[in-house]
């Protein structure tokens, strides 16, 4: 297996929007078609022009990427079938390296996020509303010495 992480190319859009379409099926299931249509339209138009994208490329092909405005994570997102692979974790590892300190909101309901950030050493910083949808959301934060 060859993994890398490396800058987000514009050629990698389709590849980029296929993961997050593929993860968010698994971790938000929750959240309503209409909502999941607005943010597949944000990503390209909003979201990645004002953040710092990484993606995780394996023998050639994108399976996944995270997004940084400074120590913010937007998103972190893996295709479903290389979950466990180790592929959140380097781009994670990614974020930490250029960032160090690291916060991120996760929805409550999301547990496979949750799961992720807890193992990776998140730890509660607060809790809100997620104006949108009305869904819980945690803010968690990651620090080198904890």
């Amino acid at each position: 297996m060859d993994r890398t992480i490396r800058k987000y190319k514009q050629e990698d859009l389709n590849d980029v929007l296929a993961s997050w379409e593929s993860a968010s099926r698994v971790a938000h299931s929750f959240l309503t078609d209409e909502f999941l249509e607005k943010e597949r339209h944000d990503i390209p138009d909003v979201y990645l022009p004002n953040a710092e994208t990484w993606v995780a490329e394996q023998d050639g092909q994108v399976i996944g990427f995270i997004t940084l405005v400074s120590h913010e994570v937007g998103g972190i997102f893996v295709k479903a079938e290389f979950h466990g692979t180790g592929a959140g974790k380097a781009l994670m590892d990614k974020a930490r390296e250029l960032h160090g300190y690291l916060e991120v909101e996760v929805f409550e309901k999301n547990i496979t996020g949750r799961k992720f950030y807890s193992r990776y050493g998140f730890q509660y910083l607060a809790e809100s509303i997620h104006k949108e949808t009305g869904n819980k959301i945690l803010r968690l934060k990651f620090t080198f010495n904890q």
